[in-house]
């Protein structure tokens, strides 16, 4: 910066730009509250149809999330902006009080143009007559004393002024249409997280001279900016994207076989690496497309260690998907390389998936911790599960989804497709307790009624439950509780059986009666589906009470109706688990038990949070009115609550139970009896919280009766849709 730049600039139009941006900062925040709190919460509420369903409410959600990243980013830079004009303002003043100092000492500074300038001593008018000899009024060390203070003021002027051009247009860059969510509360805090990004790629790029120190240290700074978008974004493309991956594959083959604080300390350094990454991809600028792009280009090659004495190394792909376990990438990006993965895993075929990642690959270990990174389709599908709407994407194909579900015969990717196939049908992101869960779309159910109908197959469908598929298929089943209830209740039932679902008639009877039969044999996947049946049952009796108005007929046919439902969806999960028992004596009552007791918890954790929990997010407000996305009545005290609370306290196995058809029966009216109790409670619940004038003996007395009629159904919904233990003769 000239020093006469400094000197005389004109900061007024900087001001003036400052306060323009606060204007706009202020306008756009009550632009996004209005789009939060009125647009976006009404189509939340609103029953979509037809194309609305799937065009309006998504436009209006982007729209309403548009408002906000444009509020993030305008008050970014106006805190920029006036942090920078606030530092000139100071340097100026700082500058201005040298130049006085200097003339004080007789000394002229002069602007010499492109940054330079002079400082020199005024010529005494009598030194000739000086017996020192000296011809200037003040020494010399002065004169460099004072240059050396003005030139570390422009060079810091200098400085303020770049680094905050460049911030700005990186800031600007992220996105090429909309906004950027980046927020920054001044200009030193962008400029330091661009700095330590430019440091970090540094580092990375001559990754075989770190010591496990210099490993801590990097992962230090990685951990404070993983999710900054400027260093995310800098970080990777100054590394490059073959760059990146050799990084990773040096680092795996230094610290293979690490242990103890080595071992926590690359647990940590993969996971930052790849919510680092994650957050970069969503970045729009030129040079971040590039790295996308030039990531997909190395899914093939052959990446090896440079002390390595294997020609066999990594291929891209694997070091690529061993890095998307952590984080949500981008939806353009996942579904890229989704589509290159699974046009070379579908091309294998089912079997064809262990010579094709596993044979060759032997000491190969790209994860710190479990698992090797040897299937790139598991690290694939981890990323899939934090990002519901690429997980749709990858699933929307039956003949993909069909590939897929057979390959986890061959490979340990069951549990990790699982939670893919959770994401995809939730719209809930695997770990995410903080989101609503939004309405069932058209496509979604569709997958969920393909996922249905496979495991429903009578050749191999049961087995995708063992192949580590059972805990997601439970937790699916609980947020299609809506859908499942209306499969069995049969056309015209949503009246009863409320749902905001876009297809809620999607799923068939005899496919959802093997699902649920096949899943209950697995300890967690049951667990899933007694805890959505019961969250869901207690949730719509206390709408349906409460709110008389949502049913065109009695207050008694309702709870008639959702007590038969829940008699015949907790009956099929008793039968299908004592058919078993005649076959084989039931061993999983710890492991049933602890599944249940981790599910409640899971649900009290998200419906604590106020959005709901699956099924039970369509109920958008309390009855009460307040509004929140808890299930009805709230958690706390609510039906719901109250609910979970007593199934994980009761309803629980106990004492091994033998192999004989006597031992089973009893066990199953047990369970019935418990359903029962579990019905009643609920209706108890909230005749007492809300007043509800009602009969208690006779309410009490058409749960019982209504339910026991659904347990009956459930009998025969199973003899109509799978063979029967005492079929067999």
């Amino acid at each position: 910066m000239d020093l006469d730049a400094l000197r005389y600039g004109d900061f007024s139009k900087l001001g003036e730009a400052v306060t323009d941006w606060e204007q706009m900062t202020k306008k756009l925040a009550d632009l996004q509250k209005d789009a939060e709190s009125n647009l976006k919460a009404k189509a939340d509420r609103a029953r979509w149809a037809g194309v609305n369903a799937t065009v309006s409410r998504e436009f209006i959600t982007k729209t309403a999330a548009e408002f906000a990243d444009a509020h993030t980013q305008a008050d970014s830079i106006t805190k920029i902006l006036s942090d920078t004009r606030g530092e000139l303002i100071g340097f100026r003043t700082q500058l201005n009080d040298v130049i006085t100092r200097c003339a004080q000492q007789h000394l002229t500074v002069i602007d010499t143009g492109e940054g330079s300038f002079t400082v020199t001593a005024n010529t005494r008018p009598d030194w000739a007559s000086d017996p020192s000899g000296k011809t200037g009024a003040t020494d010399q060390k002065v004169v460099d004393g004072l240059r050396d203070e003005i030139q570390g003021i422009l060079t810091k002027a200098t400085q303020s002024d770049n680094s905050a051009a460049k911030v700005l247009r990186l800031l600007v860059d992220q996105v090429k249409y909309g906004f950027t969510d980046a927020s920054y509360a001044d200009r030193d805090s962008a400029a330091k997280a661009v700095a330590a990004a430019e440091k970090l790629a540094k580092v990375a790029a001559n990754s075989a001279d770190m010591s496990l120190d210099d490993v801590k240290n990097f992962n230090r700074t990685m951990e404070l900016y993983n999710g900054d978008s400027l260093f995310a974004e800098q970080f990777a493309t100054r590394l490059g994207p073959k760059g990146t991956l050799q990084f990773w594959t040096e680092m795996t083959s230094a610290h293979a076989g690490a242990r103890g604080t080595e071992l926590d300390t690359m647990k940590s350094l993969q996971k930052n690496l790849s919510l680092t990454l994650a957050t970069a991809s969503f970045s729009d600028s030129e040079a971040m497309q590039d790295w996308k792009n030039g990531l997909l280009a190395e899914r093939n090659t052959n990446f090896r260690a440079a002390d390595s004495f294997s020609p066999v190394g990594a291929l891209g792909s694997q070091v690529i998907s061993s890095l998307m376990r952590e984080g949500q990438y981008d939806t353009e990006f996942l579904d890229d390389y989704r589509e290159e993965i699974f046009k070379v895993d579908k091309a294998a075929g089912d079997a064809g998936t262990r010579d094709l990642w596993l044979k060759g690959y032997d000491s190969l270990d790209l994860v710190f911790g479990e698992g090797n990174g040897r299937d790139p389709l598991e690290g694939l599908f981890e990323g899939l599960s934090h990002n519901p709407e690429a997980a749709m994407h990858a699933f929307e194909s039956k003949a993909d989804l069909d590939h897929m579900l057979g390959t986890t015969v061959y490979a340990d990717r069951g549990e990790s497709l699982g939670r893919a196939l959770e994401a995809a049908v939730t719209g809930v992101a695997v770990g995410d307790y903080t989101s609503p869960a939004p309405p069932h779309s058209k496509a979604q159910v569709e997958i969920m009624a393909n996922v249905m109908s496979a495991v429903a197959e009578p050749e191999g469908g049961s087995a995708l439950v063992g192949n580590g598929l059972g805990d997601s298929f439970g937790n699916m089943a609980a947020s299609y509780m809506p859908e499942i209830s209306q499969a069995f209740a049969g056309p015209g039932s949503g009246t009863v059986f409320l749902t905001n679902s876009d297809k809620p008639e999607g799923l068939g009877a005899a496919e959802v009666t093997r699902f649920l039969s096949v899943v209950s044999l697995d300890p967690d996947g049951r667990a899933g589906i007694i805890i959505g049946e019961s969250v869901y049952t207690s949730g719509l009796l206390e709408r349906h009470l409460v709110d008389p108005s949502l049913f065109d007929g009695t207050r008694t046919q309702v709870i008639e109706n959702i007590s038969r439902n829940a008699g015949t969806i907790e009956g099929i999960v008793g039968h299908s688990v004592a058919d078993e028992s005649v076959q084989s004596a039931i061993d999983g009552e710890t492991e049933y038990n602890d599944a249940l007791k981790a599910k409640g918890d899971f649900v009290k954790t998200w419906i604590s949070t106020g959005v709901g929990y699956g099924s039970v997010a369509l109920f958008p407000e309390t009855v009460a009115g307040a509004a929140t996305g808890a299930a009805v009545g709230g958690f706390a005290g609510g039906a719901v609550g109250l609910a979970v609370d007593r199934l994980i306290g009761g309803q629980e196995l106990h004492g091994a139970k033998d192999a004989a058809l006597y031992e089973s029966a009893k066990d199953l009216y047990a369970t019935r009896d418990s359903v029962n109790q579990q019905t009643q409670w609920s209706v108890a619940d909230v005749l007492e919280r809300h007043d509800v004038d009602l009969p208690k003996a006779g309410t009490t007395n058409t749960v019982s009766v209504s339910l026991n009629e659904g347990w009956d159904n459930a009998s025969e919904f199973m003899e109509n849709s799978k063979e029967r233990p005492h079929d067999r003769g």
